[in-house]
């Protein structure tokens, strides 16, 4: 009896465990007055089911939302999209100047040393709760003599 029911529970925690993992997630640190910071991470989805990061959340600032940049007309904007795909058996990777998850309307400056919470919200129902360390990002996008328009896209 004890090992059917070890058993049971052995194969319940894998039929439940997660095929969606994150790793070499960060949060930017940033100087005091600036309202804005963003979390990269890379997302690896190990199933044989596409799946999407849909929403994501965060105590450190009032807006939480996914962007992405796109180069339009000489001049390279940012975005928010309503999902970011990972396909099955590959990876997504959130980094500057692609997909990230923007920190809007930041509450207190994210300093280097810190961690920040976030919350992904997947398309298949599962959640993630990852802990970010804040650093800080040197370089980050090349803009090559470009303008940044940090607006919504119409």
């Amino acid at each position: 009896m004890k090992k059917t029911l070890l058993g049971l529970l052995v194969a319940s925690s894998t039929l439940f465990a997660s095929s969606i993992e994150v790793k070499d997630s960060y949060v930017r640190a940033t100087p005091p007055g600036l309202p804005n910071s963003a979390a990269f991470m890379t997302v690896v989805n190990t199933s044989d089911k596409d799946v999407a990061i849909v929403k994501a959340s965060s105590t450190v600032s009032k807006v939480v939302e996914l962007h992405t940049h796109d180069m339009k007309d000489g001049v390279m904007k940012m975005y928010q999209v309503p999902k970011i795909d990972v396909t099955s058996k590959s990876e997504t990777v959130l980094k500057p100047g692609g997909f990230h998850i923007m920190l809007i309307g930041l509450h207190n400056p994210l300093k280097v040393g810190e961690n920040v919470e976030l919350t992904l919200e997947l398309s298949n129902g599962e959640t993630k709760t990852i802990t970010a360390p804040v650093k800080t990002v040197m370089g980050g996008m090349k803009h090559h003599g470009h303008k940044m328009n940090h607006g919504m896209k119409q």
